[in-house]
């Protein structure tokens, strides 16, 4: 077995400070979703795809893939909107098996409601951070990590 590539000192630095700002940024998005959209952030993440596709319908297996989620992931939070009303499901034309996801109106007015104080909340507690001549270089250094991945999420 070969030696480990230990982390040098700055590579720890930049490690940790990536895992706080995921851990407390994540958390902080989150309570403010709550308290000024009155929506968690699985309920955002899936309003939002199904408030920008034609008609707010999507397979459920797609809206899946879309937000990274594994089918059961997505079933159980669909379920617990439908009970809040914001998203039906219904059969699927093309596959018995299959079920699409509808944005319900009290679903489109909840993300309407939610989204400008989200987007305030992300650009103050990240891009006010953020010089602009850093956001190219944070761009291709996210995007090369990100094509080092599966992406086969959920």
């Amino acid at each position: 077995m070969s030696e480990p590539r230990w982390l040098n000192e700055r590579e720890a630095r930049v490690w940790r400070s990536y895992v706080g700002l995921k851990l407390h940024l994540e958390a902080e998005l989150e309570r403010r979703l709550v308290r000024d959209g009155g929506l968690s952030s699985a309920e955002f993440t899936l309003l939002v795809p199904l408030s920008e596709s034609p008609g707010g319908l999507l397979r459920a297996r797609d809206l899946g893939r879309m937000v990274g989620w594994e089918r059961s992931r997505i079933s159980h939070q669909v379920a617990r909107m439908e009970k809040r009303g914001l998203v039906v499901r219904e059969e699927c034309p093309e596959d018995a098996r299959g079920s699409m996801v509808r944005l319900t109106e009290a679903g489109r007015e909840a993300i309407v409601a939610a989204a400008p104080s989200h987007v305030e909340a992300v650009r103050s507690l990240f891009f006010d951070a953020i010089a602009d001549d850093e956001l190219d270089v944070m761009a291709g250094a996210f995007e090369r990590v990100l094509d080092r991945l599966p992406c086969d999420v959920g």
